[in-house]
């Protein structure tokens, strides 16, 4: 749960990063910039703010934006293809499979059981990454924070599956 001051503060630093990074918003998709703090009342350490522009039956486009070093939780979608390409900042992203990697874990002790991907992909400015379907994944930003355009097919929240089983997809704002 995370308090409506929070949900503001987030929201409004959500624009100014994509601003920053060259991407313009309108007034309402501003306004609505999706807050994930995934249940766990922790935003600064785990959560993601986002902007979805198309989301139909075959695609979808999303902002993502992190503050520095958020991490977005460890996860997998059964049917969805996702390609993460940076904007701003750096993304670490792990994906299962051969561990090349000691993934950058400080702040996150506490979930360190749930973050069990370790294959490292660094992303910068203009690189990107894609998913297959069925990918255990899990991200974080560098310490500048960082901004990701995905793209990818249909999303559907409530069918990803999370390793840590307290996540909950939808935030709750106190009042």
């Amino acid at each position: 749960m995370i308090t409506a001051q929070e949900l503001k503060n987030a929201r409004e630093n959500a624009a100014k990063a994509l601003a920053n990074a060259g991407i313009a918003l309108t007034p309402a998709e501003s306004a609505n910039i999706e807050v994930a703090d995934f249940g766990l009342s922790d935003l600064a350490a785990l959560g993601l703010q986002l902007v979805t522009y198309i989301n139909t039956e075959r695609v979808c486009a999303k902002e993502l934006v992190m503050t520095p070093w958020q991490c977005c939780p460890e996860h997998r979608h059964l049917e969805k293809e996702e390609t993460f390409r940076c904007r701003a900042g750096v993304v670490y992203l792990y994906v299962g499979g051969e561990v090349n990697s000691k993934p950058q874990l400080q702040g996150l002790e506490k979930y360190r059981e749930y973050l069990t991907a370790a294959q490292e992909v660094v992303l910068r400015p203009g690189e990107q990454y894609t998913l297959m379907p069925d990918t255990l994944h899990w991200f974080r930003a560098g310490a500048e924070g960082a901004v990701v355009s995905e793209f990818s097919t249909r999303s559907t929240d409530e069918s990803d599956i999370f390793t840590d089983p307290r996540v909950e997809r939808a935030t709750r704002v106190e009042g």
